[in-house]
């Protein structure tokens, strides 16, 4: 009953229509955007990002979003004419700066990853400014969402009750308040869902609010106005970000750095390490279309060959890989 990288998607896919919707934007846009956030995601989500990056680290390094960019413009095969798929600018910009500039701070072309250098030299993508806000709504959303599914996981895989988040965070308190006064014998499962159902709300009303008046004192005229406001439009308040850290505070604790948790990383990074190395060491292992790739190619380009295909797994999908090269008693 947990979330996947895909359930995950398409919640944040609702929520950011349902903004989109509110504040007039390009809604095929913003669900696009939000149904692709997490497309270069390897298996195993952030852990197994950490262990691709450093499988990848003396050819490049590994980034989700500059994967993601990778596997829209390059990895796609649909088109006789050209790799990739046949997106908007809008679109690629949005998957790439939805969190937002990526040259800030004194940061150039160089320092950041390859493949998006690489692109960009192509086809500008303008990596100074902020993205429309319709990446923008994405990005929020994805926050709104993964907080408050974190918090139901959490509460149905044992990790901590309603009561003690309650206790560490003001928001979760008034909400499950509101919650047993409106309805005092539900049962605990439908008690997680409507506190959790009414804090997607809590989020999604202070969003709207706080754009609202991003938008009303910056008063852009134009997509081209918004990218260069200097600051994001769509955003929470700052009551809202203060009540947030508490919430991330408490699931880092209980959840995050959980020793359950900590053994299904563990676990997750060994497995993509695992399979980078005899993938590289052995690419002959490798599925045929992959093997073909990989042939001849100097050490940097065989090992972007592996990382592509192991990027592209599910969680399923790479353990039962790791099982049938690893696992000897299969053959027993």
């Amino acid at each position: 009953h947990y979330r996947t990288r895909l359930t995950h998607s398409l919640e944040v896919a609702q929520i950011a229509r349902t903004g989109a919707r509110i504040l007039g934007l390009d809604e095929d846009l913003t669900e696009t955007l939000a149904l692709a956030h997490d497309l270069g995601h390897p298996p195993f989500g952030h852990a197994g990002e950490r262990a691709l990056n450093s499988c990848m680290k003396a050819y490049g390094g590994f980034d989700h979003n500059a994967q993601a960019l990778r596997l829209v413009t390059k990895l796609e095969e649909r088109y006789p004419r050209f790799d990739g798929l046949n997106l908007t600018w809008e679109t690629l910009e949005g998957l790439v700066k939805h969190n937002g500039p990526l040259l800030r701070e004194g940061r150039t072309l160089a320092d950041l990853p390859g493949y998006i250098g690489e692109y960009d030299a192509l086809h500008p993508l303008e990596l100074s400014s902020f993205a429309c806000l319709e990446a923008q709504m994405a990005a929020l959303s994805d926050d709104i969402a993964y907080n408050n599914h974190d918090i139901d996981d959490g509460i149905h895989a044992g990790l901590f009750t309603l009561e003690e988040l309650a206790a560490r965070s003001e928001l979760v308190a008034e909400t499950l308040g509101g919650v047993r006064r409106d309805f005092p014998s539900l049962s605990a499962s439908r008690l997680a869902a409507e506190v959790v159902r009414r804090l997607i709300g809590v989020w999604m009303d202070d969003l709207m609010s706080q754009t609202r008046r991003n938008l009303a004192e910056a008063a852009p005229d134009s997509a081209a106005a918004v990218r260069a406001a200097g600051r994001p439009m769509v955003s929470f308040s700052a009551e809202m970000q203060a009540r947030d850290k508490d919430l991330r505070v408490f699931l880092t604790e209980k959840m995050y750095r959980h020793y359950k948790v900590n053994r299904m990383m563990s676990q997750a990074q060994r497995v993509v390490t695992s399979l980078f190395e005899l993938f590289l060491a052995e690419p002959e292992t490798l599925p045929p279309e992959w093997s073909i790739r990989a042939r001849g190619q100097e050490p940097a380009k065989k090992a972007r060959v592996v990382c592509d295909y192991i990027s592209g797994m599910t969680d399923s999908f790479a353990l039962d890989e790791h099982r049938r090269l690893f696992n000897l008693e299969r053959w027993i």
